[in-house]
């Protein structure tokens, strides 16, 4: 059954197989097909896209799943917006579930702002809407100039606890670093549980240690500065020994967090949690990107189970891990297509949701 108005036209811009499966449940619930479209790469792997159907004065909705080769995933959905809007689509909304190049959201030293980047071509290349879910930080949607829905994963993640995480009154939330104490929180608040926090790990890449305030260097030089406005130099941090702040002894541990990619980080968490007397330990995330050997590292750990949506296509990744559980997230998606597409508001997709969550 038809759920839409008539002019719209959901396109999947991804060229690999795996990546289409979302685009085709999103369809599914929407009552429509898929757009005629072929995305392919060449012989000297420049992509190419040719749109088959009529999209003159119409709702153009472009889906793009993240694959391993980011950066033609990008390039992609560059081409794809761009003939749209060549080929006078009335709108041209992106449907993009993980962000790419999120975690690069900050200055570091002699680096850039690279989603900002991302953000300025997809507005060039003709995006009038974009659609994405549970952004790395909030502050991206400020990047672009057009408007940013930033939908939320946690109540499939939450209803996930409530139906099949047996016993998950006996659970506790953690938080791996305090970086993601707040999350943490708002899952601890909504299942009326306790929350723990993993404190002393080693700082990841992203740590505000190297945003460029070490550069120059700190040597002192004579001369250079009258004596009397030296400025002084900030202590290095020092590494605490781990801790974790909350009680998980006899306790179900269920880590939260948004993406999970690297997996050291959670496998050195599980086994903390486990020393300290958790009997079961899951993992929540949003995005599982889950590259390289993260899968056996999942299998070989402490980890019981594994919960990511299918944000990023990762069926190769539980065929090679069982740990590793799949929330679906489509639902969502196809509501705030067709409430856009019709003209209602978006705020039910957004009910309870805080400032801070």
């Amino acid at each position: 059954m038809n759920h839409t108005k008539g002019g719209l036209v959901i396109f999947t811009a991804n060229s690999q197989p795996s990546g289409r499966e979302l685009s085709k449940r999103i369809a599914e619930r929407l009552g429509v097909e898929l757009g005629k479209v072929q995305v392919y790469q060449e012989a000297n792997r420049e992509t190419r896209v040719q749109i088959q159907e009529s999209v003159r004065g119409k709702d153009v909705f472009v889906i793009q799943t993240v694959s391993k080769d980011v950066n033609t995933t990008i390039m992609e959905m560059l081409i794809m917006v761009y003939a749209c809007r060549t080929s006078c689509a009335r709108s041209i909304t992106g449907v993009l579930p993980y962000f790419p190049y999120s975690k690069q959201c900050k200055m570091r030293k002699r680096g850039s702002i690279v989603s900002k980047l991302i953000a300025s071509m997809m507005c060039k290349a003709g995006l009038t809407h974009l659609i994405t879910m549970d952004l790395h930080q909030k502050e991206i949607q400020g990047f672009f100039n057009i408007p940013v829905d930033n939908l939320r994963a946690s109540p499939f993640l939450l209803q996930y606890i409530q139906e099949e995480i047996p016993d998950y009154r006996n659970a506790v939330i953690v938080a791996k670093s305090p970086a993601s104490a707040k999350r943490a929180q708002s899952f601890a608040e909504r299942l009326r549980l306790g929350i723990a926090v993993i404190h002393g790990e080693a700082q990841d890449a992203e740590s505000d240690q190297v945003d460029g305030r070490h550069s120059p260097p700190t040597v002192k030089t004579t001369g250079a500065i009258h004596p009397s406005m030296e400025i002084p130099l900030l202590i290095p941090k020092e590494k605490p020994p781990i801790t974790v702040v909350g009680d998980v002894g006899g306790r179900i541990a269920i880590i939260v967090d948004d993406i999970i990619d690297d997996v050291d980080s959670f496998v050195a968490a599980a086994e903390t949690l486990k020393e300290r007397g958790a009997y079961k330990i899951y993992v929540m995330a949003t995005h599982g990107i889950l590259s390289s050997d993260a899968p056996r590292f999942i299998e070989e750990s402490a980890i019981d189970e594994v919960v990511v949506t299918n944000t990023i296509p990762h069926e190769l990744q539980k065929l090679q891990c069982p740990k590793i559980k799949t929330a679906d997230i489509s639902m969502i998606l196809s509501e705030a297509i067709r409430r856009i597409h019709n003209g209602e508001s978006m705020s039910y997709l957004f009910r309870n949701i805080g400032v801070d969550d």
